[in-house]
């Protein structure tokens, strides 16, 4: 588990050369840049639709579970500063957290309290974004590592981690990794017999058939539950250019559980 504040580094995230890459902001200090240069330049606007689905179709057996008395194991996967997380472990829809992360003093602490007895892990390439969600205390643990190429150590701390998982949340990331990490990661969380769920992200119009084949992949390994369709963020100039006539990256959101 990576616990420390590393120093500013450059991280090796695999993008579809078509859409605009962000590596600066993600090794940055604090949310803060993520939030005037994704958040407010381009109207991202994907977390609210994250809570809104995550609240019809997980929350109420996450609810169930917490009034049994029973804590809920949650990873963030590909977490980046944990924005998903303050979406659905705290409830804040996109205002509340463009509010909470407008200035380096306000983004170090979390406005609103966790909605439920979440034991909260984030993965993430990035050790700065990892050590402001550790920090801020969104997350209780963090694992630092390319899932695309994950050392041993890393990997076996993924691997229990999803094993051991109530809830998983990947929102906007498989962009970024490669077919057969995305198999080895939903094989960790297949492999426990206990109920579990995953909430998912596909952007159109990047790298479609990528996500085509994914979304086989997941409906072997996992049990399909829903899913809703909406608006991710504007595009950038770039990827306007390279998708003449497109606007608006749109999100199809997928929640999935483990088959019984």
């Amino acid at each position: 588990m990576s616990e420390n504040k590393p120093g500013p580094r450059e991280i090796a995230i695999r993008t579809d050369e078509k859409k605009q890459h962000f590596d600066d902001i993600y090794v940055a200090e604090d949310p803060v840049p993520f939030k005037e240069r994704i958040i407010d330049a381009f109207e991202y606007v994907s977390c609210s639709f994250n809570k809104r689905i995550f609240d019809r179709l997980i929350l109420p057996w996450c609810e169930e579970q917490a009034r049994m008395g029973k804590s809920l194991n949650y990873v963030d996967l590909c977490c980046c500063f944990g924005n998903t997380t303050m979406a659905v472990v705290h409830g804040m829809e996109v205002d509340a957290i463009r509010r909470n992360w407008a200035d380096h003093e306000s983004c170090k602490t979390i406005a609103r309290p966790r909605r439920l007895p979440f034991r909260t892990i984030g993965i993430d390439i990035s050790g700065n974004a990892l050590a402001y969600g550790k920090r801020a205390g969104l997350f209780d643990e963090v694992i630092e590592s390319d899932l695309n190429a994950p050392e041993p150590e890393a990997k076996a701390a993924v691997d229990q981690a999803l094993q051991e998982a109530d809830v998983v949340v990947s929102t906007a990331a498989f962009v970024y990794l490669e077919l057969a990490a995305i198999a080895t990661l939903c094989d960790s969380f297949a492999r426990n017999e206990k109920e579990g769920y995953m909430l998912v992200n596909f952007l159109n119009p990047f790298a479609l058939d990528s996500a085509d084949a994914t979304k086989r992949l997941l409906l072997e390994k996992l049990e399909f539950v829903g899913s809703t369709a909406t608006r991710h963020r504007r595009l950038s100039p770039l990827e306007q250019e390279n998708y003449p006539g497109e606007e608006w990256a749109l999100l199809e959101l997928w929640v999935l559980r483990r088959r019984d």
